[in-house]
């Protein structure tokens, strides 16, 4: 694991568990024990059925891609190398859309609808980034 030059995320209370996850390798989110919606990002209530009963449960890690972009600008400096670099956003199959990066996919082969896998990449000793690649 080299230095780490790109924004982390900012853990909160609320994202502590998502993160956490993350850090084991497993991807889960969000579920309300009421009416079973996912919801990302975590929130206090349930954007369905307004219910503050929740979960942290586990998802497949399933997707596609619903969006994406290219970015040729450079907002960081650690992004430099890689430009320009997509940025996706992905549908999962449980519902919830998350923004993400794409890896092992070249930038000409993205189609909308593409079926994507969650993978996990450590990128410091306390965080690890979930990123997609094509399944």
């Amino acid at each position: 694991m080299a230095d780490y030059n790109k924004p982390l995320p900012i853990v909160t209370q609320d994202s502590e568990p998502y993160w956490n996850a993350a850090k084991a390798h497993e991807f889960r989110m969000q579920r309300c024990t009421d009416c079973g919606a996912f919801r990302f990002p975590p929130t206090h209530a349930c954007w369905q059925c307004l219910s503050t009963n929740l979960e942290w449960a586990a998802l497949s890690g399933r997707g596609t891609i619903w969006s994406f972009t290219v970015m040729h600008q450079i907002y960081y400096k650690g992004f430099a190398d890689e430009m320009p670099y997509p940025v996706i956003v992905v549908e999962l199959e449980e519902g919830p859309r998350i923004a993400s990066n794409i890896v092992d996919c070249k930038r000409e082969d993205l189609r909308i609808g593409m079926p994507v896998q969650v993978v996990f990449e450590d990128v410091t000793p306390a965080v690890t980034l979930p990123k997609f690649r094509p399944a």
